[in-house]
């Protein structure tokens, strides 16, 4: 037990003992705790856990920098030479999902291994090494295709930080706390995508921050494409000793694999992998494609002016959705997104041209509408990030409800299922994440491949299976495990 616990109960109220407490100090690998326990949560919990999150919050977010980096670089290339297709540049953008969602699947179970702290610094340090890459390759045209495909499956390894510093996070806070933390991580660490899809079009254009020689578009205009890539070199080195001498170690959270294998035998991991696939999947891949959708289905439009609203709509969406699910319950909102995300995409097929990029045909005017495209956009922005908040505090509460059914609290048993059901949470928030992490690869892959509207339409009728998943499982009257 806690000794500020046991100092709690000694003396009748909270303990005295400072935020800077040695055994609780930044830094520390904490052996002791209980965040569940109102009296040790109050007295120094809090303070260490939000220490962590909003330590964590930064490094997420550069790490998602990273991740997209390709989504509005891939916009530049031809202008300066690149001789890329479409289809080539869609698969630019496609590549890091790949990446990023298969390192998101080894980063899931080493993430609690080897502990908050350890790993943040560690994965943030190394991404590092493909930004100073692709800044030195993206000043050269003659820079062969595949290795330009290389550098885009190295970036995507900043998108699997996302796996490990989600299922961390979570041991610091107690179930009520939950949902709100992971969205406000989650939330916020998003906002990554439209960081890069702002900032990129306006740093190419600082000499005097460029490193190397600047290349010219068609009518002459110089612009410092590296500049994308350089200027976050020095922030990863920051965020990184930051973690390393900020965050803490959890031991509780350090669970092997052989243990946390256990989840693959959970029915609810598939479905609620199912569910976020439909969430946190089309979120990231619309960011994804949205800047060469835009270029190349309404070119009068300005990427850098629009592609970075969608993202930043969705990411600060997931915190509300997070918070909003915490007191309304997980599946009721999760049921709400995807029928939200349904309808908007049925709008933004509406709008589209006619005749798309894959002579499909479209039902809305000849031309299209932009501005009717881009708000139904957003909104199946908006209803993503909602739904990335509400499958995320569905997670622990399926978990803790079918270890905890039937067991009374105080028990050693109680407390064994409780363990396992938080290793098993934290292990499923990873792993659902990697796996949703593909529709940054399929999502740009499709529109590269087939045509625009077909795809759309199929991502209609899955938010409808996912609808009809969440109410038998999770929301209707006698739900197997009510959320």
């Amino acid at each position: 037990m806690s000794s500020v616990v046991q100092d709690s109960r000694r003396t009748g109220g909270p303990s005295p003992a400072p935020y800077g407490a040695e055994q609780y100090g930044p830094g520390r690998t904490i052996t002791d705790w209980e965040p569940e326990n109102e009296l040790f949560w109050k007295s120094i919990g809090s303070r260490v856990a939000n220490r962590n999150l909003w330590i964590a919050v930064p490094a997420l977010l550069v790490a998602f920098v990273v991740w997209q980096v390709w989504s509005v670089t891939a916009t530049n290339l031809k202008d300066v030479g690149f001789a890329f297709s479409t289809s080539q540049l869609f698969w630019l953008t496609a590549v890091p999902g790949l990446t990023g969602g298969t390192a998101r699947i080894l980063y899931t179970f080493l993430g609690p291994m080897i502990g908050q702290r350890r790993f943040t610094a560690l994965s943030t340090l190394v991404l590092v090494v493909p930004l100073i890459w692709l800044g030195i390759a993206i000043q050269d045209p003659s820079t062969p295709y595949g290795v330009m495909v290389g550098i885009a499956a190295l970036c995507g390894i900043g998108g699997a930080n996302f796996a490990s510093s989600l299922a961390n996070i979570g041991f610091f806070f107690p179930k009520a706390r939950k949902g709100s933390a992971t969205g406000v991580n989650g939330g916020l660490g998003n906002l990554g995508v439209s960081a890069v899809q702002l900032l990129t079009p306006i740093v190419i254009t600082w000499s005097t921050i460029a490193i190397g020689s600047a290349q010219h578009k068609a009518d002459g205009t110089p612009v410092h494409l590296q500049n994308a890539a350089f200027i976050w070199v020095p922030v990863l080195l920051v965020l990184a000793a930051v973690a390393w001498f900020g965050q803490n170690d959890l031991k509780v959270a350090s669970t092997p694999f052989s243990r946390q294998k256990v989840i693959f035998k959970r029915k609810h991991n598939w479905l609620m992998t199912w569910l976020y696939v439909g969430t946190f999947g089309s979120f990231i891949g619309f960011a994804a494609a949205l800047p060469m959708l835009i270029k190349t289905t309404f070119p009068d439009y300005s990427v850098a002016t629009y592609a970075w609203m969608g993202p930043a709509v969705g990411a600060l969406a997931r915190w509300a959705g997070g918070w909003i699910a915490d007191r309304w319950g997980g599946a009721r909102v999760t049921i709400l997104s995807f029928v939200g995300m349904a309808v908007s995409i049925v709008g933004v097929i509406d709008f589209l041209p006619a005749i798309d990029d894959g002579g499909s045909g479209a039902s809305g005017a000849p031309s299209g509408s932009f501005y009717g495209f881009f708000f139904c956009f957003l909104a199946a922005f908006l209803f993503s990030g909602i739904g990335n908040g509400s499958t995320f505090r569905q997670i622990p509460v399926i978990f803790r409800g079918t270890h905890l059914k039937g067991l009374t609290e105080g028990t050693p048993e109680y407390a064994r299922a409780r363990k396992q059901a938080e290793m098993e949470s934290g292990a499923v928030t990873g792993f659902t994440s990697a796996i949703a992490a593909y529709g940054f690869f399929f999502i740009p892959a499709l529109f590269g491949s087939i045509a625009v509207t077909s795809a759309m339409w199929g991502f209609v009728a899955f938010y409808l299976s996912c609808v009809l998943v969440t109410w038998w499982f999770y929301a209707r009257k006698n739900a197997e495990a009510p959320s």
